[in-house]
């Protein structure tokens, strides 16, 4: 199975993912507008506000990730009886795919972060925060929550922003309870002391964080993977993955191995957020089933994708599968294919629902009525796939003296082509059993045959597809150019 098919089926899944998040909550406000002046009162800017988008933030902000990836979610927090605090467990209880045991504690206050945003460009952020430790009998009521909820969930994920909900103890049983019930656990860290991680599953620190961790700065793969297995092992973790930014992941295993996977160049607008996205991905695709390797892979997809976005965005499955279809495109360097790779691609285009469609010929001497023929074939479909005659069936249909080119330049040359997307050598006389191979949805050739004379045509109206005659560049013929060649050469 290739890459994009095997990471293309977990996406596919990643609907039936259940994921208890447990962490710091926050309320995320985007006040957006224009900056027309300065201020009179001070030399700074005017902000017209416009609209103003609230939304989960902090561990909310994993939940919305993970809802948006169709993944169902116990949500566990603590929050204020302040009207930000109401205002989270609105936007909770406004989310069918969330379980909420969210504990409310009226002493504190909830924390709020309010971004000013002008013209997609951060302003200033204004924070309300509470940093001290969550009240006993808070704590208390929220590890009770969770131990009665955890049967229904696949994954755990404690995702530590430093605000109170974890300390120590709070940590140790969580992650046991977690654990002896047989559940991952992926911790997103923010103490530089791993040992309140230990028993965890999965620790998912960036580089800074990593850093602070091991008191020095690793900075090439082989540094960062012996400092990861150091905190592994000295603090009883069992995998880390270090995020990179735009050198990607790096993960590190418990057996000593680890997976270095590459970021995609992207233009990057926004990181907030974006280590929410990866621990969100990881988890849910962990939860339906996937390995770690392949959940590493479509976080690092998704990462790329939502810091080419303004805030703490989420990235949709339908996103993910589009992404890996370009990425698929952009590795697949050669269009020439045959057999199983054939098979696949025709798949992956079908999967995105686009419409195939099949021409063929000799192309031996391309002229301007192969220009025409594949340009206006290509206009019928949205991938268009060339049957091309091998060298032993070119001999047999036009005599000794031909091809001219070999099969293996005719294809490079029609390959070049923007207008092509696959081409497919045959050795019969006829194209028909690679286009019952194909089976095309739309079966193209030149308007100088007659529908009943298209090879194919009857096995492809049968299948529901139709056939497309499209006129041709008059006078233009491979014959006719050699010819014209030996009596001038």
């Amino acid at each position: 199975m290739s890459r994009f098919v095997g990471l293309s089926s977990t996406v596919e899944g990643l609907a039936g993912g259940r994921v208890m998040v447990i962490g710091d909550v926050m309320l995320d406000r985007f006040v957006r507008g224009k900056v027309g002046r300065i201020s009179p009162e001070a030399p700074v800017p005017v902000l017209r506000n416009a609209h103003e988008d609230v939304m989960l933030g902090g561990a909310g902000n994993v939940v919305r990730n993970i809802t948006a990836l169709g993944g169902h979610v116990v949500f566990g927090g603590v929050i204020g009886g302040d009207a930000a605090g109401v205002r989270v467990s609105q936007l909770v209880a406004a989310d069918a795919q969330v379980a909420s045991i969210l504990q409310v504690d009226p002493r504190r206050r909830t924390s709020e972060k309010t971004r000013f945003v002008a013209d997609g460009h951060h302003l200033l952020r204004s924070d309300w925060d509470s940093e001290e430790a969550v009240a006993e009998d808070t704590h208390r009521g929220l590890v009770t929550a969770m131990a009665a909820h955890l049967s229904g969930v696949d994954v755990v994920i404690l995702s530590d922003y430093g605000k109170g909900v974890f300390t120590p103890p709070v940590l140790k049983e969580l992650i046991a309870l977690a654990r002896e019930a047989g559940k991952p656990v992926i911790v997103d860290p923010k103490s530089a002391d791993y040992s309140i991680y230990r028993g965890a599953t999965l620790v998912t620190p960036n580089r800074a964080e990593l850093a602070l961790a091991v008191g020095h700065n690793p900075r090439t793969t082989e540094e960062i993977v012996g400092a990861a297995a150091t905190l592994m092992r000295d603090h009883g973790i069992e995998g880390m993955l270090v995020t990179r930014s735009e050198e990607g992941m790096t993960l590190v295993r418990g057996d000593g191995t680890s997976l270095n996977v590459q970021a995609e160049a992207k233009e990057v607008f926004d990181v907030s957020g974006a280590g929410d996205t990866v621990v969100s991905v990881i988890a849910t695709a962990l939860a339906t089933g996937a390995d770690i390797a392949e959940a590493v892979e479509l976080a690092n997809v998704a990462a790329g994708l939502v810091v080419a976005k303004v805030g703490t965005a989420v990235v949709s499955p339908a996103e993910l599968l589009h992404a890996l279809a370009e990425q698929d495109d952009r590795q697949n360097l050669s269009k020439v294919l045959g057999g199983a790779e054939l098979r696949e691609q025709i798949a992956r285009w079908r999967r995105r629902g686009l419409k195939v469609g099949f021409t063929n010929g000799c192309f031996d001497l391309i002229h301007p009525g192969h220009v025409q023929l594949l340009a206006a074939a290509r206009a019928t479909c949205d991938r268009l796939i060339v049957g091309l005659n091998s060298d032993a069936s070119v001999r047999r249909l036009k005599g000794p003296e031909r091809p001219i080119q070999d099969e293996r330049s005719r294809a490079i040359v029609l390959a070049a082509f923007g207008s092509v997307d696959a081409v497919a050598l045959f050795e019969d006389d006829t194209p028909l059993a690679l286009i019952t191979e194909v089976m095309p949805d739309v079966l193209i050739k030149g308007a100088d045959y007659t529908i009943d004379q298209v090879v194919g045509a009857d096995v492809v109206q049968a299948h529901g597809g139709r056939v497309a005659l499209v006129e041709l560049v008059p006078n233009q013929s491979t014959t006719g150019i050699a010819k014209r060649i030996r009596v001038t050469g």
